[in-house]
């Protein structure tokens, strides 16, 4: 039986109806760029994300790992959080997390018939309905402010500018790596992106921005002067001083934005992208704290080590099986697929590496797969189970081209694109150092995830 994206372990009834209920607007991919549907919304429900500060975070790729720091950093200092990222992993209601876990379905429910009352008026009022993405915004902040929680950590869902989430006044933005993704909706270039990205920059805020293609830090820049913010920028007011590989992850010395260095912090996950993320998150929080510009010092380096040590990253180069070693990777465009192939390269030592991959149809597949090419001596082609996916024969078609017909397999059920896989990792022996990496989609990865009994 193929896993559903829609069926949860813990799902209930309720959350079903309820699943089913947003699945009838609007898909994330669909999209009519204006925030006068989540902003009427916020009135009705007398604007629930005003209630607390924001951290708000935006770019293309590593928005997610460095909004799960940030919450951790957060929490390790004893404040209460709430997380909105997307997509999910498995279940929905990862989408909306208090104090680093998921909210229980039972009460992802209880806020979804909170504010189900008032969708059907702002829907009535507008001449295009609330989408799914934007219900779920909505949902995220009612859940916030009822909680209560001291802090929300925010992702954006695409762009910035006129993204659900930007009605809110983020104290402090992130702005990750820019690279093309989107770009139909978005534009064509890294500075035309920036663009949307940068809407997300509020008057007198402070936004700290990882190290950026000059088209992109140019229009950064641009926009934090007419709206008179503050401007931390990685390489100059904060950065990655030094990192090696360890086991089960790496050691970094980071320095903040006052210019002190933090010394030996051991970050669970692989790779430069994640060390650079973790720069990012912990210059978040010490800008949420006042620290940098004119006030000198650190936060306490014993919290900031306990924080890095216990992040998590589920689906970014996750080790989830050995004998073989299988890999969980959500790249899903080039620059995700780049950083990964640098991570692992850097800090696994296969002799040859099986892809499992089944994209999006809406994604740069051919440069997603030319990415990933050096590394994966075969692929497995597979495609998951939602309606973006993009056909098996399709993206098959697209793997001969990049790979050649000799390396190209295609299983359109992923279990068993996965069990080809093995089976192929584990032709040269149970010491030969094969490995299997799962890729090409958030949602490929999560039910490939539940299909290897990851929790």
């Amino acid at each position: 039986m193929r896993p559903s994206a829609a069926d949860p372990a813990e799902g209930s009834g309720g959350l079903r109806e309820v699943e089913a209920a947003l699945a009838r607007r609007w898909p994330e991919n669909k999209l009519e760029p204006s925030l006068d549907r989540i902003a009427a919304l916020m009135d009705v429900l007398g604007e629930p994300q005003r209630a607390y500060p924001s951290i708000h975070i935006t770019g293309t790729n590593g928005k997610t790992s460095t909004a799960r720091m940030v919450e951790q950093l957060l929490n390790t200092f004893e404040l209460r959080t709430g997380r909105y990222t997307s997509p999910h992993v498995e279940s929905v209601t990862e989408r909306i997390s208090l104090d680093g876990m998921p909210i229980s379905a039972e009460r992802f429910v209880e806020t979804y018939r909170d504010i189900e009352p008032y969708l059907g008026m702002v829907d009535e009022q507008q001449p295009v309905a609330l989408s799914f993405f934007e219900v779920l915004t909505a949902m995220a902040y009612a859940a916030f402010a009822d909680a209560p929680v001291d802090v929300a950590v925010v992702e954006v869902g695409m762009g910035g500018s006129w993204d659900a989430t930007n009605v809110i006044d983020g104290a402090v933005s992130v702005i990750t790596p820019i690279s093309l993704d989107h770009t139909d909706k978005l534009g064509n270039t890294t500075g035309e992106i920036a663009v949307e990205k940068s809407g997300v920059i509020k008057p007198g805020a402070i936004t700290v921005v990882a190290q950026q293609q000059l088209d992109a830090a140019q229009t950064i820049l641009r926009r934090a002067v007419e709206v008179d913010a503050t401007v931390a920028r990685e390489g100059m007011e904060f950065g990655v001083r030094h990192r090696e590989v360890a086991v089960g992850g790496q050691v970094v010395t980071l320095r903040g934005l006052a210019g002190e260095d933090y010394e030996d912090i051991f970050l669970p996950l692989h790779g430069a992208h994640q060390a650079q993320n973790a720069a990012l998150a912990l210059a978040a929080v010490e800008a949420f704290f006042g620290i940098g510009g004119a006030r000198p010092g650190k936060l306490d380096i014993d919290k900031i080590r306990q924080a890095f040590a216990g992040v998590t990253s589920p689906g970014r180069l996750e080790v989830v099986r050995r004998s073989p070693t299988i890999l969980l990777d959500a790249a899903h465009n080039p620059g995700g697929a780049e950083a990964a192939v640098a991570a692992i390269a850097e800090s696994f030592g296969f002799t040859r590496l099986i892809g499992v991959i089944g994209t999006s149809g809406d994604k740069d597949v051919s440069g997603l797969l030319a990415a990933f090419e050096p590394i994966l001596a075969e692929v497995v082609i597979t495609e998951n189970s939602t309606h973006r996916r993009m056909p098996v024969d399709e993206l098959a078609a697209i793997a001969v081209e990049v790979f050649g017909a000799d390396r190209v397999q295609v299983e359109p059920r992923l279990d068993e694109a996965i069990d080809a896989a093995v089976t192929l990792a584990e032709q040269d022996g149970d010491l030969s150092g094969c490995g299997v990496l799962v890729t090409g989609s958030v949602i490929t990865v999560g039910e490939a995830r539940l299909l290897l009994g990851r929790k």
